[in-house]
Formats: structure tokens, C-alpha cells, sequence
């Protein structure tokens, strides 16, 4: 396999890490509203993501370093398309993360609820617009001769971007639910089933409606097959949650993540961002490369470095994996 192909392939993986991690850490941040009642719950449901959530905003950094040394030309004419909707994504996970430290520096009442409303807004936000990112380099978009983008902002916000936009929404909030009640005990535990069911149930007509476009405008038979598994595992998530099996079907909402992601990958493939104006004018895995020697030492740094990071990222979700709740939440020392 030729390295450009090989770096396709890891970019991949690395977006499907970032979405099966951060996925979840938006879900919770959206549920901080939709499920807790008063705000020691909500401190339950930051505290079940607060060891981790940082680490998961890792493997974006590492996405966007990657397509930035892998594929310089793919970079560039993303960067510059998507900057305004890029641009609310990178504020609203700067604004989150600074929400998540200074929310229990003071004890005033609308301290902590500002930072809880800006919690909740910037895990909605970034989680719609990546799906209405990801819809748009899938379906395509108006790149000229030179491989630079001259549509208009505007032209970002189609009907199949959007329904992209609402499936990672739910998908996110769903697999969010399912992660909570995996995380915590109580009452709040058996309400999170019940909202994860409920969501569920509309992440599954969503998700089914735009796979089925995706796979009938582009697909072919292993995008096919990526579709069916992410389908099937989506289904079976709501069956385990329904059954109090929440380590399985956490298991099964993040399977439902990583197939949906593979199944965009394989239809974009061998493009990296196709071109609505000209088929010749896309950007593939090979026009858009860097260079061999560039691409052979990114190769060698990453065999060392990424297994090292998994390692590190797995051993601090085993030491943190206990469950949580109200009984466990003390008041702040301010």
C-alpha cells in the first residue's frame, strides 16, 4: 500500500477515535441541561467526563496535525472553505474548556450557572457542526483548477449536510445518555436509560435515512457493509439499554460511531475532498500528499509515539472507571 493511502487510512482512524471519545464527552455536556435536575447532578455528569475530556480533544489535534503534514493541499483548501464554521468549533471547545475549570471557582449562584449554559451550548454546537463539516466534504463542494474553494458559506447548509448535522447531534447525545448511566448510579442512572432510549429512537430514523443517501449517491459494496454494522449496532444499543446492559450497549453505541465514520471514509475514498464544480479538479489521496520522505518519517514517529498515547489514554479510563453519584459530591472549597 502506497504511503498516501496509509495516511487516508490513520487520518481515518483518528477521526473515528476522536468522535467515539469526544462523542460521548458532548453527549454529556448537552445532558448537563436535558437530564439534570438541579446542580449536583450536573456536577455528577461533568464528574463522570472530568478525568477525560481533555484527553479526548487529543485525537482531534492529532487529525488536524496529521491532514496538516500528510496532506498539506487537503488542509489548506478545508481550512480556508470551512474557517467560519471551523472557527465556531475552536471557540467553542476553547470556551468549554475553560467552562469545565473556573464553573467551581466561586460559589455564587450565576457563576456556576453561566458556565453550566456555556457547558451545554458548546457541546451542542460543536457536535452539530461536525456532522454538517464531515456531510459537506463527503457530498462535495465547489473547488476550482487551482484546489481552492470558491463557494460561499451559504452553500455549506444543504439539506444533506444538515441531516448530517442532526445525526451526530443525537448520535452524540445518545451515546452521551448510554455513557452517563454506564457512570453512575441512582436515580439518575434509570433516567439516563430512559433519555437514551428516547433519543435513541431518533437517532435511528435520522441515521438510517442519511446512510441510506450517503450509500445511494456514493456508495458500493464495503460501504455497504459499514452501513448494515452500523445500523444493526445501533439497534442493538437501544435493545442492551433496555436491558440494563450499559457496558454493552456503550460498546454497541461506540460500534455504531466507528461504522458510520468508516462508511464516509470509503465513500470519499480515493478523494479527500471532492469537487462539485469538476470531477478532475478534487483533491484525491495523491494530488493532495506530501511528499514520499515526509510521509516515511511521519510513518516511523507515529509507530512509536501513537501506541504509546493509547496506552497511556486506556490506562487512565481503567483507574477512573468507577461508578458515580449525588452521595459522592461534596461542597467545594473555594
Amino acid at each position: 500500500m502506497e504511503l498516501h493511502n496509509v495516511w487516508f487510512v490513520l487520518i481515518a482512524f483518528l477521526w473515528i477515535g476522536y468522535f467515539f471519545l469526544e462523542g460521548f464527552d458532548f453527549g454529556i455536556g448537552i445532558l448537563t441541561r436535558l437530564l439534570a435536575r438541579d446542580r449536583t447532578e450536573k456536577r455528577v455528569l461533568i464528574n463522570t467526563i472530568g478525568p477525560v475530556w481533555d484527553g479526548n480533544e487529543v485525537w482531534l489535534l492529532t487529525a488536524g496535525a496529521s491532514t496538516f503534514a500528510a496532506f498539506p493541499e487537503w488542509y489548506a483548501t478545508l481550512f480556508s472553505g470551512f474557517y467560519l464554521p471551523l472557527l465556531v468549533i475552536l471557540v467553542c471547545l476553547i470556551i468549554r474548556g475553560v467552562a469545565f475549570e473556573y464553573r467551581a471557582k466561586r460559589p455564587e449562584e450565576h457563576w456556576q450557572r453561566n458556565w453550566e449554559t456555556a457547558i451545554f451550548w458548546t457541546s451542542l454546537i460543536p457536535a452539530f457542526l461536525w456532522g454538517v463539516a464531515f456531510g459537506n466534504i463527503v457530498r462535495g463542494v465547489k473547488i476550482d483548477a487551482e484546489f481552492e474553494y470558491v463557494g460561499h458559506v451559504w452553500d455549506l447548509l444543504n439539506p444533506y449536510a444538515l441531516l448530517g448535522g442532526l445525526v451526530t447531534l443525537t448520535l452524540f447525545t445518545f451515546h452521551g445518555a448510554v455513557f452517563a448511566a454506564l457512570k453512575t448510579v441512582g436515580d439518575i442512572r434509570d433516567r439516563a436509560r430512559r433519555m437514551a432510549l428516547r433519543v435513541g429512537l431518533i437517532t435511528a430514523v435520522l441515521a438510517l435515512v442519511f446512510l441510506v443517501w450517503t450509500q445511494v449517491e456514493r456508495g458500493d459494496g464495503s460501504s455497504l457493509v459499514a452501513m448494515v454494522v452500523a445500523v444493526a449496532a445501533l439497534v442493538a444499543a437501544l435493545v442492551a439499554n433496555q436491558a440494563g446492559r450499559e457496558g454493552w450497549s456503550f460498546t454497541l453505541s461506540g460500534v455504531t460511531i466507528v461504522a458510520a465514520v468508516t462508511m464516509l471514509f470509503l465513500t470519499l475514498f480515493p478523494n479527500v475532498m471532492p469537487s462539485t464544480l469538476n470531477a478532475e479538479w478534487s483533491l484525491t489521496v495523491s494530488n493532495a500528499s506530501s511528499s514520499d520522505y515526509t510521509l516515511t518519517i511521519m510513518t516511523w514517529l507515529t509507530v512509536i509515539a501513537l501506541p504509546l498515547v493509547m496506552l497511556y489514554q486506556g490506562w487512565t479510563y481503567w483507574v477512573f472507571r468507577k461508578r458515580i453519584g449525588t452521595q459522592h459530591i461534596t461542597d467545594p472549597v473555594h
